[in-house]
């Protein structure tokens, strides 16, 4: 993990320090969700040897010192940012435990992750690339722990669809990478343009596309091929697609 120590405040930042104390300590919570937005803006801008705490107190509109009132040091901010992203993840992936056998479980949790990739972008984007850059032994209990949540929660997932032969036999770690790499391709490209889909369209072709992974991976018979993908609308066009690839 890189290690930054807390940033000196020069003497000018001390002056005008003084003038926003009394906005910083009414407003900590808005404040401190205004400092996030930007954070992991800048972050995802600059990179992790670009994010400095000076450089996001200008974005911000404040002095430096500032933000030491919510965050005492960069490497606290950042580890917020990954509690933060496991924890509003956890929240999504957590509405697929509501399917009636592991498979539909699985299928729900992946329609969960594109929602939660489509309604908290940067969060999506920064939580692979932080948990990559950052030393997971070094965490924060609590970062580590939501971390080790998401990783469990898929695996989870994959596990029982082995325990209960709704896969081909392989090894949890196998699988998860496939499904994994898989989804987290498709999402980034979408995100990053390269797709030129609308929303509502990404939402089918992401849904046909992991059936056409899970058809690969799925004992016979386990797709039924009778049920919509969860997130598919009835009568969309990607609906009919997902019925197709669905069969064993």
């Amino acid at each position: 993990m890189n290690t930054v120590t807390r940033e000196v405040p020069s003497p000018e930042e001390k002056v005008l320090d003084q003038g926003v104390l009394a906005v910083y300590t009414v407003h900590m919570t808005e404040s401190r969700d205004l400092i996030l937005d930007h954070a992991s803006e800048l972050y995802l801008e600059d990179g992790l040897d670009g994010f400095s705490m000076r450089k996001l107190a200008r974005r911000v509109g404040v002095t430096a010192p500032a933000l030491y009132r919510h965050f005492e040091s960069r490497d606290a901010l950042l580890m917020e940012l990954i509690r933060e992203s496991a924890q509003t993840m956890l929240a999504y992936l957590g509405r697929a435990l509501a399917g009636t056998s592991p498979m539909d479980r699985l299928r729900r949790a992946g329609a969960a992750y594109l929602d939660f990739a489509l309604d908290h972008p940067r969060y999506f984007l920064l939580y692979a690339s932080l948990c990559e850059r950052l030393d997971p032994e070094t965490m924060e209990a609590e970062v580590g722990e939501g971390v080790e949540s998401v990783a469990r929660f898929w695996e989870d997932r994959v596990r029982e669809c082995l325990q209960t032969g709704a896969f081909r036999p392989g090894t949890p770690d196998e699988i998860g990478l496939t499904l994994w790499t898989h989804a987290y391709g498709f999402v980034s490209l979408y995100l990053g343009g390269a797709l030129g889909l609308s929303e509502d369209e990404v939402r089918g072709a992401y849904m046909a596309s992991c059936i056409r992974i899970l058809n690969g991976i799925a004992a016979p018979g386990a797709l039924p091929h009778d049920t919509p993908a969860p997130g598919v609308p009835s009568g969309n066009p990607a609906a009919d697609l997902l019925h197709e690839t669905s069969t064993p």
